[in-house]
């Protein structure tokens, strides 16, 4: 429900702020604007999903060997005492566990291509223990806020872009940003948890806080003495070797096993195709929505209010130029990662607004585009309060980046 009200606020607020300026700012181009962009996200959203059809179908294919291999089983037991806590709804040895956990550990690596069709696939087993098929789950809302909270152990892309930007170190914000999309991947989890009423004070969920605080650690040891150029080149060597790891070990063990795992893959291969197309809908609905709203000039009006806010109370407002990057990245990543390109060519790749907006980046995750896409794979029509959770981690997110900004290079 409340993503319905939302949906219809981008385009009722785009309508009232185009025509105040048609009317009293003699802009006659708005409205062609916003058809153009009305046209131009539909098609966007359109090209994204048949973008999605040929790896969706290679990794479902592949998580159906698993499963029918009992890989997916085994590493589910593996996590079982951590997840079990944060996913009490799912039964014991479902596949489910082991589809949530793949999805977590792909994102964590920054893994995208692999994380989304395993994301789907986990969502459609979900669905499959979900007793109101047309409502989301308390399962299903924790995974979604979770994946919406953007936990990245390698914000390869974003280095990757302050290294064609010519900044003098792009890994100068890797520490920043991982403490950055953590703490926001904590509240998402805090959030939920307060909703269903889970306690988090227990040992294998401090466990794995501590653990991941080392990790990255560890992973900050491993790659701060290396030059600037190869760190990118080194992350994705980490991914890949990862990737064919878990795609060998499925196809080895269906083998021992004695399974056609030909015959495997093109059976969760076929899912993968229905769930690309299922999706159209859903993505071209959000895109639209946002398209519209954003080309108006609603975004600016958020920020400058924002802006007026914080000087009245105040305090410092440097980091007002980078907020458009946190706040878009709810909305759009590929918007939101051309409004930090757009900073850094500006301000520059090392001032502190284009730091600041490329920790933004790396902190945040695109919620209405997830909610569309994941929900919209299920057709799950009432969200229950999966949108308010995101977007607090969303919010926490931006705050925490622009306090940890502010620590490490204002």
């Amino acid at each position: 429900m409340a993503l319905n009200y939302v949906w219809i606020g981008f385009f009722v607020i785009a309508f009232i702020v185009a025509l105040c300026k048609l009317i009293f700012l003699g802009d006659t181009e708005i409205f062609g604007l916003m058809t153009k962009t009305l046209f131009e996200s539909g098609k966007t959203g359109a090209e994204i999903s048949i973008g999605l059809v040929g790896v969706m179908t290679f990794w479902l294919g592949i998580m159906k060997i698993g499963e029918k291999a009992g890989m997916i089983e085994k590493f589910a037991r593996f996590v079982n005492p951590l997840f079990s806590k944060l996913f009490p709804h799912i039964p014991p040895k479902d596949p489910a566990m082991g589809s949530v956990v793949m999805n977590f550990s792909a994102n964590m690596l920054g893994l995208d291509n692999a994380a989304t069709p395993i994301g789907l696939k986990a969502m459609k087993q979900l669905q499959d223990i979900n007793p109101e098929k047309d409502t989301a789950s308390d399962a299903q809302i924790m995974f979604l806020v979770l994946n919406t909270a953007g936990l990245t152990m390698i914000p390869t892309s974003v280095m990757a872009v302050r290294l064609s930007m010519g900044a003098a170190n792009p890994a100068d914000i890797f520490v920043p940003t991982l403490i950055g999309t953590f703490i926001s991947f904590l509240s998402g989890m805090i959030a939920v948890a307060m909703y269903q009423r889970i306690n988090l004070f227990r040992l294998p969920v401090l466990f794995f806080v501590g653990t991941f605080i080392g990790t990255m650690y560890g992973f900050y040891r491993l790659v701060h003495n290396l030059p600037a150029e190869q760190i990118a080149t080194y992350t994705a060597s980490i991914g890949g070797i990862l990737i064919f790891a878990v795609i060998v070990s499925f196809l080895m063990q269906g083998f021992i096993r004695g399974i056609n795992v030909y015959d495997a893959f093109i059976e969760g291969a076929k899912e993968g195709f229905t769930t690309a197309v299922m999706i159209i809908p859903y993505l071209v609905a959000i895109l639209v929505g946002i398209g519209v709203f954003r080309v108006t000039g609603c975004l600016d009006f958020i920020t400058d209010g924002i802006a007026l806010l914080v000087a009245w109370m105040g305090l410092n407002t440097d980091f007002v130029p980078a907020l458009p990057v946190g706040i878009m990245k709810t909305f759009s990543g590929g918007a939101a990662r051309g409004l930090m390109a757009d900073l850094m060519k500006t301000h520059g790749p090392d001032s502190f607004v284009g730091r600041l907006g490329c920790i933004m980046q790396g902190s945040t995750e695109t919620t209405f585009y997830i909610l569309a896409l994941y929900f919209g794979s299920v057709n799950i029509k009432k969200t229950r309060y999966a949108l308010a959770c995101g977007l607090i981690a969303d919010v926490v997110g931006v705050v925490a980046a622009i306090i940890i900004g502010y620590i490490f290079f204002h």
